[in-house]
């Protein structure tokens, strides 16, 4: 396993669409240890294939119950309910703002084998699923906000990076989404 690097914004690549993957084998299986790696290390929850440079649709997970876990092909469906929480993202590192999300969501797709997977997630796990899966269709979540709120993330981003403020707490990853 090795730990890759993660493109932040304004790499062009994640605001492409991703490829699906065509098969299951031993490099998607090291591409998914990697994931998991650099997801851990950074720290995260998810890990979209575009936020380590490989336009797949595929993404590694754990919301802290789920344990590490990993999604090929993934579709959202049967959405219910609101949320609206602080998010993050590890491609814009730093901010958060709040960004609705449906509150409970199913995510069906293929596990590590290409077997089909179906997942339902509640809370931060739906979260997860919609924000990860916005990444391979190359959304990020400040595209679900209003001008103010895109703005003021943006704002604060640059901040961080010309040093004239610190970027917020990591301990934020124990109750909210970033990936």
């Amino acid at each position: 396993m090795s730990r890759r690097p993660i493109i932040t914004l304004p790499d062009p690549l994640l605001r492409q669409a991703s490829a699906p993957i065509e098969r299951v084998d031993d490099e998607l299986g090291r591409l998914i240890d990697d994931m998991l790696e650099t997801m851990y290390e950074a720290p995260g929850v998810g890990l979209a294939g575009p936020q380590v440079g490989i336009s797949l649709r595929v993404f590694t997970f754990d919301d802290g119950q789920t344990g590490p876990s990993f999604m090929a092909n993934p579709v959202l469906f049967g959405g219910e309910g609101e949320l609206l929480e602080e998010e993050g993202c590890l491609s814009i590192p730093g901010p958060y703002h709040e960004t609705k999300r449906y509150a409970r969501i199913m995510c069906s797709g293929q596990d590590v084998d290409g077997a089909p997977l179906e997942l339902t997630g509640g809370g931060l796990l739906a979260r997860i699923f919609q924000h990860e899966t916005d990444h391979l269709d190359g959304m990020l979540f400040i595209d679900r906000l209003d001008d103010e709120g895109r703005r003021s993330v943006l704002a604060e981003l640059r901040r961080i990076e010309l040093g004239l403020e610190d970027p917020p707490s990591k301990r934020r990853l124990t109750r909210r989404s970033e990936g």
